[in-house]
């Protein structure tokens, strides 16, 4: 580990509640704030700051304690271009890898004070919006919807509306004058915002939408056709003679055979051929077996 041994040299300083300079030395003590590491070693400072009387007698703030410009603040640990560089680590990689790295850097940090470095940072400075694209978001889908605000040219979100109301959206855009196009979806409800809000912006169209409706177009003109309806043949009452009679449109019967349904011509004559042999049958009667007579018994001579 290094130590840094430092102290300040200014005459006085400002009071920061009431803005009164003030040179008055109430008392000093050390700090030891943590810095960069230099060469894998961890830098520690050894700051001896002084503490002031406030000169103004109405002031809240009796005593004041001076800070180092660009080098600490009040109540932390580290010096601030430590505390920027934990918070880009912070930034890029957020809690638990962000702490990861930090030790490979020579920095002990845990996820959570990472996490709170960033928190802390001050919100940017949004440069004010020409087109806007407006959508909706669920905190809870289904039952809770906001809307949210992206500035299309830098593909960053700008501001989130707690509803997706009409009269929400008209507001936010009365107070930028400058938007010029305003992107949204077909929902009717940004439309009358944008409208009553942003009268001098163009309405568009996003691009997932313009995609999904060419998609749809592009379905329905090759999907084919549905099938014409066919009317309906009136049947009657299910019978045993009429059940039977539809049978016969679609078999017929050989004698003394079972039904059988027309298949192959080639199975259509050998049946033919096989009824009518049974037919001459029929016909010729039933064959009769010539059994021989009983001769009487011949003598021998």
């Amino acid at each position: 580990m290094v130590r840094v041994d430092a102290r300040c040299t200014a005459e006085g300083a400002v009071c920061p509640a009431c803005g009164v300079w003030s040179n008055q030395v109430h008392g000093s003590y050390l700090r030891f704030p943590a810095d960069v590491p230099s060469g894998g070693r961890s830098v520690v400072l050894q700051l001896r700051v002084r503490r002031f009387t406030c000169g103004n007698s109405g002031c809240a703030r009796l005593t004041f304690v001076e800070q180092i410009p660009g080098l600490t603040r009040r109540h932390s640990q580290r010096t601030e271009q430590l505390r920027s560089t934990l918070a880009a680590v912070g930034l890029a990689l957020a809690g638990r890898a962000g702490a990861r790295i930090a030790r490979v850097l020579g920095v002990s940090v845990s996820r959570s004070t990472v996490l709170r470095l960033v928190d802390a940072l001050p919100e940017p400075e949004v440069a004010a919006p020409r087109v806007v694209g407006v959508d909706e978001y669920a905190t809870r889908k289904g039952r809770h919807y906001g809307t949210v605000l992206v500035d299309i040219e830098t593909h960053r979100p700008i501001d989130l509306l707690p509803d997706r109301e009409a009269s929400s959206l008209a507001a936010w855009l009365a107070d930028r004058p400058g938007v010029e196009v305003v992107c949204r979806d077909r929902a009717p409800f940004f439309a009358e915002g944008a409208t009553a809000g942003a009268p001098q912006a163009v309405q568009v169209a996003d691009r997932w939408h313009l995609w999904h409706n060419l998609s749809e177009a592009a379905e329905r003109s090759v999907a084919p056709a549905p099938p014409l309806p066919q009317s309906p043949r009136p049947c009657g009452p299910r019978t045993r003679a009429g059940a039977r009679s539809r049978r016969e449109a679609v078999q017929f019967t050989l004698a003394d055979g079972p039904p059988v349904r027309r298949a192959h011509p080639c199975q259509a004559r050998h049946h033919s051929r096989t009824a009518r042999r049974r037919t001459q049958q029929a016909v010729r009667g039933p064959a009769t077996r010539h059994e021989p007579e009983h001769c009487p018994a011949v003598l021998p001579c």
